[in-house]
C-alpha cells in the first residue's frame, strides 16, 4: 500500500477547490463552479462538452459533471459522489463510494433515469488519495456512458462490475 502524502489533512473545503482546479484543466469541462459557494462548497460542478469529454460519436449535446467528497465519522476512507448528467434525457451516471447500498460494497455505479434508479452494480473500492480517484473515475466514464444500453426507451448497465 502506498502512502499518499497530505490525504489525512484535507478538509471537504481545500479537497473542493483541488478538484475544482483539476477540472478547469480537464478536456471538455467548462464553466467549473461551486455549489452552493466557493465560501462553503459543497459540491463541484462542470458544464461538459460530450464529444469532447466522451468522443465525437456521442449523440448528446449537453452534460455535466457533479462531484462531491466528504468525510464520514468512523469511516477510514473519503465518501464520494462522482456523477455524469445529461439533463436532456434526465440521465445520470455515477460512481458512488458511500453506506448507502452494504449489500453492493463500499462502492458502486448507479445509473437514474428520469430520477429514478434503474440499475446498480458493484464498482471496485479504491483506497487512494481523492485525486487519483477523481482521476481513474474521469477515464472510465467514457467506457461506463458507451456501455449503457437502451431497449425500449429504458437505459440499463451491463452485468459485469466496473
Amino acid at each position: 500500500m502506498i502512502f499518499l502524502a497530505g490525504r489525512d489533512r484535507y478538509t471537504q473545503r481545500t479537497l473542493l477547490r483541488d478538484v475544482h482546479d483539476r477540472l478547469t484543466r480537464q478536456a471538455g469541462c467548462e464553466d467549473v463552479r461551486y455549489r452552493p459557494s466557493r465560501r462553503r462548497p459543497r459540491y463541484v460542478i462542470a458544464d461538459v462538452d460530450p464529444t469532447t469529454f466522451l468522443s465525437n460519436s456521442y449523440d448528446a449535446e449537453t452534460a455535466r459533471l457533479e462531484i462531491r467528497f466528504w468525510y464520514p465519522a468512523g469511516v477510514d476512507y473519503e465518501y464520494y459522489r462522482i456523477n455524469w448528467v445529461e439533463p436532456d434525457r434526465n440521465l445520470m451516471l455515477g460512481f458512488h463510494q458511500d453506506a448507502d447500498h452494504p449489500d453492493l460494497g463500499p462502492c458502486h455505479i448507479q445509473l437514474n433515469y428520469e430520477d429514478t434508479p434503474v440499475d446498480r452494480h458493484s464498482a471496485t473500492f479504491l483506497d487512494a488519495h481523492p485525486l487519483a480517484i477523481l482521476d481513474d473515475r474521469l477515464q472510465q466514464f467514457p467506457a461506463a456512458v458507451e456501455a449503457i444500453h437502451w431497449e425500449n426507451g429504458t437505459p440499463s448497465l451491463p452485468t459485469w462490475p466496473v
